[in-house]
């Protein structure tokens, strides 16, 4: 078997600890892939680029905000679009907060956003195999089951070994 070449993706799923939601945001519809599907903050890890900076660069485009990195939720493999090499992502989905939730705002990215709890979001996904109801339901697990010092040490620290 031959050497793995990945494109490599994060995304960002944002929680608000106020409200207890998730902001969910639709792709517009000229997207390239995905057009009107409900998504988080995705993006691409560029060249030479690690996925933590890559993370905080696409938040801060798609919704003009900084995040704090709670914990990882998940991994993921899936082909964007064909299943052909040029087409096939290495994802990290991790689990944000902001200081500000009041301060997102939507890019040409998104035709809209939505702070939504997760029965909210489950509803308006309406399939319980669609990935981001997955990372949804992974998250609300997680949060309640990881230890305070172990949040501590991740918000700290982060999660990239350089």
């Amino acid at each position: 078997m031959s050497v793995g070449r990945f494109i490599g993706g994060i995304g960002a799923l944002l929680w608000n600890p106020d409200n207890n939601t998730y902001l969910l945001l639709k792709r517009a519809d000229d997207r390239d892939y995905g057009g009107g599907h409900w998504e988080c903050v995705t993006g691409r890890v560029d060249q030479g680029e690690g996925f933590e900076t890559a993370l905080h660069r696409e938040v801060l485009e798609e919704i003009g905000v900084t995040v704090q990195i709670e914990f990882i939720v998940s991994t993921s493999h899936f082909y964007r679009g064909t299943p052909t090499p040029e087409n096939e992502l290495i994802g990290i989905v991790y689990g944000c907060t902001t200081d500000d939730p009041n301060a997102v705002q939507k890019s040409a990215e998104h035709s809209e956003y939505r702070w939504v709890t997760a029965a909210e979001a489950y509803a308006l996904l309406n399939d319980p195999n669609y990935w981001l109801h997955k990372v949804i339901e992974r998250a609300e697990i997680t949060r309640q089951h990881l230890p305070d010092e172990l949040k501590q040490l991740q918000r700290e620290e982060g999660f990239e070994i350089t």
